[in-house]
């Protein structure tokens, strides 16, 4: 079969099932079960570059291959499904439209430019990359369910709030400024805020 096949992309495999069935989800009108999918996307991409460098004797082929998938499963789970969440929810008006092709479009640019940036780096290095140029599009999947979890609190505001959420998502994308790359620490602190993310998502809809 066409590829390259080893235990390094199977969390890159498994968070774009994550992102395409939360996709399917949202399509149906089911937004909190697509926000569960985009987070557990999120922990699937959390750990897919750890996982990959374990194996030490990768070709470069197969490095430019993971690079590759990883922009394009980001692309489906982290730039086309947080719009499809918000959609899901109610916010189809025009603006809410052009907000959210701006938010994929966006993201599609972060991607490419990483690609290529990436590529030319480590031609001439193999140390981990320590910072980050611009909001990882990653980030989304801690941020949307933040903004989702108090989606009733908001009530008529959250229209709004919603899209100016979104919109300064876009621009942070694309904005040229740096983040330093999380250590292991920082990503377990993650996993503990998405875990309490999840259990409001949970407690607001059974109290709502």
């Amino acid at each position: 079969m066409i590829g390259f096949y080893s235990y390094t992309v199977i969390l890159t495999f498994a968070g774009f099932v994550c992102g395409s069935v939360g996709l399917y989800f949202a399509a149906h009108g089911s937004t909190n079960a697509a926000i569960i999918m985009l987070m557990l996307a999120g922990f699937c991409d959390m750990f897919d570059g750890k996982v990959a460098k374990t194996k030490k004797n990768r070709t470069p082929e197969e490095c430019r291959f993971g690079i590759q998938i990883d922009s394009l499963s980001d692309m489906v789970c982290f730039g086309l499904l947080p719009p499809m969440i918000a959609f899901s929810a109610g916010l189809q008006k025009p603006l809410h439209i052009a907000v959210f092709s701006c938010f994929s479009l966006a993201g599609l640019i972060r991607l490419a430019y990483f690609n290529v940036t990436e590529e030319d780096r480590q031609k001439v290095t193999t140390e981990r990359r320590k910072v980050y140029e611009g909001l990882p599009v990653t980030s989304v999947a801690l941020l949307i369910p933040v903004l989702f979890a108090f989606r009733r609190d908001l009530g008529d505001m959250f229209p709004t709030v919603a899209t100016v959420v979104y919109a300064v998502i876009a621009c942070a994308f694309i904005t040229r400024f740096t983040l330093k790359k999380p250590g292991m620490r920082a990503m377990l602190l993650f996993i503990v805020i998405g875990v309490l993310e999840l259990l409001l998502l949970i407690y607001k809809h059974h109290t709502r």
